[in-house]
């Protein structure tokens, strides 16, 4: 097996000073999820929908076009923390954020994720919440590793306002 030396990230794995306190303990008060959905200013901060359990946000640092969050509104870091009916929710509209994203936006395959804590790589491991990426033939290059720069295809904000009536009355 080849290896690609990437000494540029090693300050995430020995960096303890990363966010507030390493963020694994952020109460509701230091996170960006609960602020921002406790705003109202759901176009600024791109939430898609909201539910009674849970609701959908656009990744504001995608990975590729159409990234998305699904995030339940309790602030737990694990899933054993939320009540089955949220837990049945957020699967719910993961199960619709992929469908939608495949039909809108003609992604070829779809990444879904969820990190639980820090070493796992959340980067807010106090909120859990689900990553749903479309992906498409061919939409990987070197150009962040040798250019620490990741090409994204589309205008975030057009796109917002593209996918946000197809996520309106899901469940």
């Amino acid at each position: 097996m080849e290896m690609l030396y990437a000494p540029w990230r090693e300050e995430y794995t020995t960096d303890t000073a990363h966010g507030p306190k390493g963020q694994e303990t952020a109460d509701a008060s230091q996170c960006v999820f609960c602020t921002q959905f406790k705003a109202h200013k759901d176009d600024d901060y791109m939430i898609l929908a909201r539910y009674t359990h849970s609701y959908i946000m656009m990744n504001k640092y995608p990975y590729n076009s159409g990234h998305l969050l699904v995030l339940p509104i309790a602030h737990k870091a694990n899933l054993d923390e939320l009540p089955t009916e949220a837990r049945t929710e957020l699967m719910e509209l993961i199960t619709h954020s992929t469908s939608i994203l495949k039909k809108e936006l003609n992604a070829h395959g779809m990444n879904v994720g969820l990190n639980l804590g820090k070493a796992a790589g959340a980067g807010m491991p106090s909120h859990l919440h689900f990553h749903v990426l479309p992906r498409w033939n061919g939409d990987t290059n070197f150009l962040p590793t040798l250019a620490n720069t990741k090409q994204i295809s589309t205008d975030l904000v057009k796109l917002f306002f593209q996918l946000k009536p197809h996520f309106q009355n899901l469940i």
